[in-house]
């Protein structure tokens, strides 16, 4: 999972990276590999946008480096004066296992289950 963090000087920026943020992820989609899901979160009062997308592995983030609006999409936030952060999470572990130290196999929900499994 890549999580992104945009905190934009005014709505008007905050609106122009909503638009963006949709046209980056229809290329991702399309000329990516791999790409599951994303989604834009909003706190408009804070004028923040998360842009939260769930990847099957690490090597399909890297491709996101060959999504030409993505290349250069990624240099319009300084640009505009937003300042931005953002983290790669990895799975850590069945639930069991990193909430109650249970002896649960490591089976990560982004791949598919055994048949017969539950």
């Amino acid at each position: 999972m890549v999580v992104t963090r945009f905190e934009c000087p005014n709505l008007v920026t905050l609106l122009l990276l909503l638009v963006l943020h949709v046209r980056i992820k229809r290329d991702v989609r399309r000329y990516g590999r791999g790409l599951i899901g994303s989604r834009a979160v909003v706190d408009w009062r804070r004028r923040t946008m998360w842009s939260v997308s769930l990847w099957p592995d690490l090597d399909s983030v890297y491709s996101m480096g060959s999504v030409p609006r993505h290349v250069i999409g990624s240099r319009v936030p300084r640009r505009l004066g937003v300042a931005t952060s953002c983290g790669v999470f990895c799975f850590a572990g069945d639930w069991r296992r990193v909430m109650f130290r249970s002896p649960a196999p490591p089976r990560s929900p982004l791949h598919p289950l055994e048949p017969g499994s539950s």
